[in-house]
């Protein structure tokens, strides 16, 4: 915190966001906390920045889940253009659930790409899940592989590495 009262001394509004982003990353922190730093992005024009600290928002509010996203290549899977970065895709998934009539029951959940603009057919990569319903994820645990979909065939697998439960519950219940 003494670094974050040091760049705002200095009027280093940025950094001061930067460094408070990270705290968020090291500890979990609760909903309002992520809307502040949200509205502070807001104020200073910084368009990514607002769109990841309210996906943060939404994280600590509902729980999401860390994987490595695995797209079929083009012409294997129905994309045949890259996900774009900032969170703006919600694919159903296939969490195996299933209709009465033996159907599986999609969910949808947001995808947030970690650490680069765009995925390519083919490629794979570390995301962050936020589901729509949360009720219908709390079954999954570390290992689990759920199935991408937007339209037929499936688009990829994701395999979970990480259960992260809305703030407030403990870590080690994964059942939140």
């Amino acid at each position: 915190m003494a670094d974050v009262l040091e760049y705002l001394k200095h009027d280093e509004w940025e950094m001061a966001l930067l460094l408070l982003e990270e705290l968020g990353d090291a500890h979990p922190q609760p909903p309002e906390f992520w809307g502040l730093l949200a509205d502070a992005a807001r104020l200073m024009w910084l368009k990514s920045d607002v769109a990841w600290c309210e996906w943060r928002r939404s994280e600590a509010r509902t729980g999401a889940f860390l994987a490595e996203l695995h797209l079929l290549p083009a012409g294997e899977g129905s994309r045949t253009t890259p996900i774009p970065a900032g969170g703006l895709l919600r694919p159903m998934w296939d969490l195996g659930h299933r209709t009465p009539e033996g159907e599986p029951l999609l969910s949808i959940a947001g995808l947030w790409i970690e650490g680069r603009d765009s995925l390519k057919p083919g490629g794979r990569t570390s995301v962050r899940l936020l589901p729509l319903t949360p009720e219908h994820w709390r079954h999954l645990k570390p290992g689990d592989v759920v199935t991408m979909h937007e339209m037929r065939p499936p688009t990829g697998t994701a395999h979970v590495v990480e259960v992260m439960p809305p703030v407030g519950y403990m870590r080690d219940d994964l059942t939140w």
